[in-house]
């Protein structure tokens, strides 16, 4: 539980009650941890020690400003895979400078917005992908920094939704066509070829699967070096996994230390793109129990917050560790489905947990920094929750709480 403790019988995020949040912010509430967020970047930062390297934080694990802004100020990159995510990272301090543009699918006007504002790299999908920005280039005078993307066909060994580099992946270029679409990429007039990408999926807990796929992107680099193509950077993705239960991922620093040592030439700069690993267990969502309902086999708790807050559970079958606010309660334990008010009976946030509650009283979801505020919507028109950043003693809305006017705005009615 990184930034999250208990003290005197309550939950604390940092030196701040939940307890005192809820009063102030009501629930359901996403809090996260500054403290937290910025330990676990500097854990990989601090790896790299005297290595040319540049870490590029995963937008799409979480957007807001807030979490942007503080990465930003260590000096972070940014990993985005839309124009949406490009003008958040703008918008919150990031430097362009140090934004890599990934995505199977880049639309024209995206790839135009990130050669103007002058993106690090973008890092090419398909042989289409790579003619259309040596044209879009050509048509605004510039000449386009770009990494290939190889997909090594490597098992991951993780949810197959969140798997990214086997062949049967929407994701790269396939490891056998790689040297020649950058022999071709290095002939066009527009491109400038300046890394090599691979990416290989999200919520890894091995480091084998990232041995497996740089050993052959090292392969490739040598063939390529050796045809006098320039490689100033690798890049190896991201997607290390956190603990959510019971798994035991290798630490950031294990991480970085194992991909250095692969990496012989230390005048190639690594980059990485982690997201998860550096947000998740820095949030939790805040919720209270609404009604307790026991049936002959079943107990269920019925809380505030519900599966359009957040969809893991449901869509990957995810498990998320659920506390009580308070310490110790007079309730007996008992064993309860932690389930939210949509008319869905996937409406689950936990199955079978031990808890001894009452209800009215607050719950804490834990590792939900990552892929779950981003993921939430507004399904059976709930507004989204309020986001919030501790930082010690302080407590920030970072966005505030939908209101029912949110929810239908820039909709209109027929005349």
């Amino acid at each position: 539980m990184q930034g999250f403790q208990y003290s005197n019988g309550l939950l604390y995020a940092e030196s701040v009650s939940l307890v005192d949040l809820e009063k102030r912010y009501g629930t359901p509430s996403y809090v996260y941890s500054r403290a937290a967020i910025e330990s676990q970047w500097q854990s990989y930062d601090h790896a790299f020690g005297d290595r040319p390297h540049l870490i590029c934080y995963a937008v799409k694990a979480n957007g807001n400003l807030g979490i942007l802004n503080i990465l930003a100020r260590m000096g972070s990159g940014f990993d985005i895979v839309s124009i949406g995510e490009l003008h958040r990272v703008i918008k919150a301090g990031g430097e362009p400078s140090k934004i890599v543009f990934s995505g199977v699918g880049k639309r024209p006007d995206e790839i135009k917005a990130a050669l103007v504002c002058g993106v690090k790299c973008l890092n090419i999908e398909s042989r289409s992908e790579l003619l259309l920005i040596n044209t879009i280039a050509g048509e605004i005078g510039k000449k386009a920094p770009v990494s290939i993307r190889v997909n090594p066909d490597v098992d991951p060994i993780t949810h197959p939704y969140i798997s990214t580099g086997l062949k049967d992946n929407k994701f790269g270029i396939a490891y056998e066509d790689a040297q020649a679409i950058f022999i071709e990429a290095n002939g066009l007039a527009n491109i400038e070829i300046v890394g090599v990408d691979c990416h290989i999926g999200s919520q890894i807990t091995k480091l084998e699967p990232y041995h497996d796929a740089l050993n052959r992107i090292l392969l490739l680099t040598q063939k390529l070096i050796a045809a006098e193509i320039n490689i100033r950077h690798i890049d190896i993705g991201g997607g290390l996994g956190i603990r959510y239960e019971d798994e035991q991922p290798p630490l950031p620093s294990e991480f970085v230390t194992s991909i250095c040592n692969m990496v012989k030439d230390e005048t190639i700069e690594i980059l990485i793109e982690p997201g998860r690993s550096i947000v998740g267990n820095a949030g939790l969502l805040l919720c209270r129990i609404l009604n307790i309902k026991k049936l002959p086999n079943k107990n269920f708790a019925i809380v505030d917050a519900a599966m359009n807050d957040l969809i893991r559970p449901v869509l990957y079958d995810a498990w998320q560790d659920i506390l009580s606010v308070r310490e110790e309660s007079e309730a007996q334990p008992d064993q309860y489905d932690i389930v939210g008010p949509i008319c869905e009976s996937g409406d689950i946030l936990g199955l079978n947990r031990t808890l001894s509650i009452n209800e009215g009283d607050l719950l804490a979801i834990l590792g939900v920094g990552a892929y779950c505020f981003s993921m939430s919507s507004n399904y059976n028109a709930r507004p989204r929750a309020v986001e919030l950043l501790v930082d010690g003693q302080d407590s920030y809305e970072v966005r505030r709480r939908e209101s029912i006017e949110d929810l239908y705005q820039g909709e209109e009615i027929l005349p």
